[in-house]
């Protein structure tokens, strides 16, 4: 008797395994409609995920919206923290530029090579064939514009110099032109501050070529690029761009510096011509018959 139930538990077995077996295949073959129990059993879960999910989907988006919260806090208090330090270096500046008046007064020097007087202007005219070397301007001689002023970026960038003036308008040379002429006296800024000249474009690169620094100069990438003011034509610190690289020239007695403008030559909509307010020493006595510098 053992024995007959033994072999009958088995052969049930066997049985639920064959049944198990062919429901599987049943339910893998591709058909285009399931039976009913298919389709109850299905809809039936589908109901009992949704009926789940909708809560977890709200405890999902309550932490996500804490979470969120947390962020914009943090965030707050950061732009709170920023905004706290400009306001007191804007004061700090206006505290300096208020002093620097007062001590100017005092000794007497009422012109500066910092001060000059902008006037604002909008490209309209750009020759294809020379797009990085030239633009025109909607301001001209009875604006006030004159040759050899120079040129910065809406965002307060070094560009260029007015080449040529008409009644109207004003062609633009900017600091990406193929001219060796085009020479500006420019600063790098630091713990010790270096004078050297802006000569040329890597159009490769898009880098300007600040040459002729001393060979023991020791210039960092991202040390700020400005005008020297020194040049007879330029304000004093105009923005240029930032250091990337220094190598030594062919002779190894200079260094010569690769500057990333802090303008985009590409594209230019509206621009500053920059008068310099101090006067202006006669360049004849400056460069050489066969050289131009700014």
């Amino acid at each position: 008797m053992p024995q007959f139930f033994l072999n009958k538990r088995l052969i049930f077995l066997l049985v639920s395994i064959i049944i198990l077996v062919a429901l599987i295949g049943f339910s893998l073959r591709e058909r285009e409609e399931l039976t009913v129990p298919e389709q109850f059993l299905k809809d039936a879960t589908g109901w009992i995920q949704n009926v789940f999910a909708k809560p977890q989907g709200y405890v999902t988006d309550f932490f996500e919206n804490v979470k969120d919260l947390q962020n914009t806090y943090s965030e707050n208090k950061e732009l709170k923290s920023r905004l706290d330090k400009l306001a007191k270096l804007e004061a700090d500046v206006q505290q300096l530029e208020k002093e620097n008046e007062e001590l100017r007064e005092i000794l007497g020097e009422k012109e500066s090579l910092r001060d000059y007087e902008p006037i604002q202007a909008t490209v309209i005219g750009r020759n294809p064939d020379r797009w990085h070397e030239i633009i025109i301007i909607n301001k001209g001689e009875v604006n006030g514009i004159e040759q050899n002023m120079a040129v910065v970026s809406s965002n307060g960038y070094l560009i260029g110099k007015v080449k040529s003036t008409q009644q109207f308008t004003a062609t633009i040379q900017l600091l990406s032109a193929m001219d060796p002429t085009n020479r500006i006296s420019a600063e790098i800024k630091g713990n010790e501050e270096y004078f050297g000249t802006i000569e040329g474009y890597d159009v490769d690169r898009e880098l300007l070529k600040l040459k002729r620094i001393p060979y023991d100069a020791k210039v960092e990438k991202q040390q700020k690029v400005v005008t020297s003011g020194l040049g007879g034509i330029f304000p004093q610190n105009l923005s240029i761009g930032e250091v990337v690289d220094v190598e030594p020239d062919e002779f190894g007695l200079n260094q010569t510096a690769y500057v990333k403008p802090g303008a985009n030559f590409y594209n230019i909509r509206n621009v500053m011509v920059v008068k310099r307010v101090m006067d202006q020493p006669n360049l004849s006595d400056m460069v050489d018959d066969e050289e131009e510098e700014l």
